[in-house]
């Protein structure tokens, strides 16, 4: 066999190269970019026209990852006719006109990871309709002190989570603060739930379901003997069902507590059951949500409670938004109880066998992140427990002597979400 010169080089040369290419360090792996302050916020909730801060500011804290932060600044003004009879001390009493702030509010969150937590904090108003409404600072005084939500979250997995805290409740449709609704005003159906209560929440969720199971303390009593728990099912990317509600499993002595303390914790609702049933449809412009809600206080005669007495009501939330930066929406509710106006008894309302029915129109402009809405709502009473005054007694309905049987009010608000 011959070989050339040529042939030899290229021989030497090939295996040079193979045994360069055995020598050579393997290129560095890619090395995965981690995309900061890309989380999904899910809190506050937003359920109305007002929606969240696309671009909330984030603050990345070396290895513990990132911290989102957020607000609102809101006020409002108001007039209404036949304000309730006037308080006993030390509650304040009804105006018939008030310019106040709504939320002076702040809050912090990590939103990703397996720990979480999320910390609310600032005053707020909480205006209901069918209700004496305060100023903020005395809300925030009588509600749930200037730290309203705080709470820690544990993530196991897609599924399943567990938090404890000062937590918004699984029960209603509304949510407490205004900026999170579609009206200003809470409506009559809201006044026989919790709002916020003190426990342990476990969550789940599997494609279209989510549920969650939490213990509690009902009324912000402190006693957790509360059991609460919601269920949802989206149906499509426009319709969802729901149901939620709650039971107090133990008994509150919460008339043993100040007139102050059962502002928050009144005693009836406190030792009551509720569960409320909700759709919510939603697409393109129009959102609307009817739901059905019952409530029921048994008879305790260790608590005083001589009487049993249950509620029921429904109502339906609607917008339509027009533009980009208007949108109008309502509410339509009707809420009544069990028993005889004659006989007495207990009231959970306007007096054993009253009703209520309400209306409310909201009209909202927004401007990127403020907004301004102006608001109509009109309170009608039928049975009411009347007072006489010759006999030192006032009636359950609305104005000074408790006699008058409807209530308008007229609201504007404004401000900025961030």
């Amino acid at each position: 066999m011959r070989f050339t010169l040529s042939s030899l080089t290229v021989a030497l040369l090939s295996s040079g190269s193979a045994f360069a290419a055995d020598l050579a360090v393997p290129a560095p792996a890619p090395v995965a970019v981690v995309e900061r302050c890309k989380a999904t916020l899910s809190l506050p909730a937003y359920g109305g026209i007002i929606k969240p801060n696309p671009n909330p500011s984030c603050i990345t804290l070396g290895g513990f990852g990132d911290i989102y932060v957020g607000g609102a600044l809101t006020g409002y003004a108001y007039t209404q006719t036949n304000p309730f009879p006037f308080s006993a001390a030390p509650l304040p009493s009804d105006r018939a006109a008030r310019v106040d702030f709504t939320n002076i509010q702040g809050w912090i969150q990590k939103a990703d990871g397996p720990f979480q937590f999320y910390v609310q904090g600032g005053a707020y108003a909480i205006p209901s309709l069918g209700f004496v409404n305060y100023s903020a600072l005395q809300q925030t005084d009588l509600l749930f002190t200037p730290l309203p939500v705080a709470f820690g979250k544990y993530v196991f997995n897609d599924n399943w989570s567990i938090q404890g805290g000062r937590m918004p409740t699984l029960i209603g449709t509304e949510a407490p603060f205004t900026f999170q609704n579609l009206n200003i005003s809470r409506g009559l159906l809201f006044n026989q739930e919790n709002i916020i209560n003190h426990g342990v929440q476990v969550n789940y969720s599997d494609g279209p379901w989510s549920a969650s199971v939490a213990g509690t303390d009902g009324f912000f009593s402190g006693e957790l003997s509360w059991l609460t728990g919601a269920i949802t099912y989206k149906l499509d990317d426009n319709n969802s069902f729901g149901i939620n509600g709650g039971t107090n499993l133990g008994r509150t002595n919460a008339f043993a507590r100040s007139l102050r303390y059962q502002y928050a914790t009144p005693g009836l609702q406190q030792n009551s059951g509720i569960v409320s049933v909700n759709y919510t449809y939603s697409n393109g412009p129009w959102a609307i949500t009817p739901y059905f809600q019952y409530t029921n206080v048994p008879r305790d005669f260790r608590l005083g409670i001589v009487e049993g007495a249950s509620t029921y009501g429904g109502a339906v939330l609607a917008s339509y938004t027009f533009t980009d930066n208007f949108a109008l929406a309502g509410r339509v509710e009707y809420i009544a109880q069990t028993g005889d106006r004659l006989a007495g008894g207990t009231s959970l309302l306007y007096g054993a066998g009253s009703s209520a029915l309400s209306f409310t129109v909201t009209p909202t402009f927004t401007f990127d992140r403020f907004f301004v809405r102006g608001e109509y709502s009109r309170v009608q009473l039928y049975d009411i427990t009347r007072g006489n005054l010759a006999f030192g007694t006032l009636g359950t309905g609305f104005g000074r002597t408790g006699n008058r049987v409807s209530q308008d009010r007229y609201m504007i608000e404004g401000g900025i979400t961030f």
